[in-house]
């Protein structure tokens, strides 16, 4: 498997780009909406989207497991899994903002090594593969050069969810020593890190199906994704994105005992 995975990338990108499209049939067309259990919202689309996914995994992989946000997870005991978000930024998506990705993941043996973005109303495509490096629209990025956070942008979703999940020091210490800060995020946040359009992207809370594609794709841009404490991984409950030049003073910053 680790020998083809260009071809899991390829395929990542493909699904992605198939569910993507379907989702753009609703966007901007008065969707109907409805309140998950959890809080959060949920929409055809979203369901549409992973019906979709899943029915293309099947077809192509149908020894792999799958983890997704509407369907739940099949396939436990295989060494490979899918994990998929269908609709990532649904808030942006019944709203009409163009911010809303499908996100499409492969964890092997429990690291993430390929992963795919799709933002649909915005025609981006972000895809990654360990050692195969990272590209948008076919075009290899890298993150950004900055050297300080004095000169950084960072990205967040929602700035009130910093003091909702505790977390209200460590933001005010990024937002005193960053550059400029700017919202309505999501997904698009971390691609911009890897894209270099910003050099922080911060979450305070995480589920492994919002993130998955992440880790690979972060890495091969030259940059870092994980959790607040420097660990590359999807299941810390929260997530920065950042340079590796950067990561050193960032971290700092997010450490609960200092300032």
């Amino acid at each position: 498997m680790r020998k083809d995975l260009r071809g899991h990338m390829e395929f990542a990108a493909e699904a992605a780009w198939e569910a993507g499209r379907l989702t753009l049939g609703h966007f901007r067309r008065g969707v109907a909406v409805e309140t998950k259990e959890d809080g959060t919202e949920v929409t055809p689309a979203d369901r549409e989207a992973e019906a979709l996914l899943r029915r293309r995994i099947g077809e192509r992989y149908p020894g792999y497991g799958i983890l997704g946000e509407e369907g739940g997870e099949t396939g436990e005991d295989a060494s490979a899994r899918w994990i998929l978000d269908p609709l990532d930024g649904t808030q942006a998506f019944v709203r009409g903002v163009p911010l809303y990705a499908v996100l499409v993941g492969l964890e092997v043996e429990g690291r993430c090594e390929v992963g795919a973005a799709y933002f649909p109303a915005l025609d981006e495509m972000l895809c990654a593969a360990s050692g195969e490096g990272c590209f948008l629209n076919g075009r290899r990025v890298r993150v950004s050069g900055v050297e300080d956070t004095g000169r950084a942008l960072c990205a967040f979703t929602d700035a009130g969810s910093f003091g909702r999940h505790g977390r209200s020091r460590e933001w005010e210490r990024v937002l005193r020593s960053v550059g400029s800060c700017r919202g309505w995020s999501d997904a698009y946040g971390h691609a911009l890190v890897a894209t270099g359009r910003a050099e922080i992207m911060l979450d305070p809370v995480m589920n492994p199906w919002d993130c998955a594609p992440f880790p690979p794709i972060l890495r091969e841009a030259g940059g870092y994704f994980g959790n607040w404490s420097g660990e590359e991984t999807i299941y810390g409950g929260e997530a920065l994105s950042t340079t590796r030049r950067l990561l050193p003073e960032v971290l700092r910053l997010l450490e609960p005992q200092s300032g």
